[in-house]
């Protein structure tokens, strides 16, 4: 097994990254629908397609993207020489990674409460927390690339 993941490491870390570009396209903009949705029912405006959007980019994109993300992460940090050569990075970065995780699932559960026809929070909370996953994705890229500790 540790031949097959040495051999294909560089495949690894290509669709890792491709996987890990889906879920964060996608973890950036389902709040920014989650804003529009917010303000379509705070001002009585239809918001119906808000619902259709959102139940399609989470099922269609960012739920697989992040398993993809994870299976292939995993796959790599396994990989021969990964976890003894690493420094104090990766705890932090896998640490990000893991709130991220925890992001994606505030979303999921928000997305699931706007189906009663009350916004879980307002557009202005959305807009705040619409600042996460960059936040975080800074943090994480430079773990990696920098490797800083």
């Amino acid at each position: 097994m540790a031949d097959i993941l040495t051999g294909a490491y560089s495949w690894l870390l290509a669709l890792h990254i491709i996987s890990v570009m889906f879920w964060m396209a996608g973890m950036y903009y389902l709040p920014r629908l989650f804003v529009y949705h917010a303000e379509a029912m705070e001002n009585n405006e239809p918001y119906k397609i808000f619902e259709r959007m959102e139940y399609n980019l989470m099922r269609i994109i960012i739920n697989p993207a992040m398993i993809v993300a994870w299976i292939f992460g995993l796959l790599l940090l396994f990989s021969p020489g990964q976890i003894e050569s690493a420094g104090y990075w990766l705890p932090i970065k896998l640490s990000a990674v893991v709130v991220l995780s925890g992001y994606h699932g505030a979303l999921s559960s928000w997305r699931k409460k706007f189906l009663n026809d009350f916004p879980p929070k307002s557009s202005k909370f959305f807009r705040m927390v619409n600042e996460i996953p960059p936040a975080l994705t800074i943090l994480i890229v430079i773990m990696v690339i920098v490797k800083p500790f």
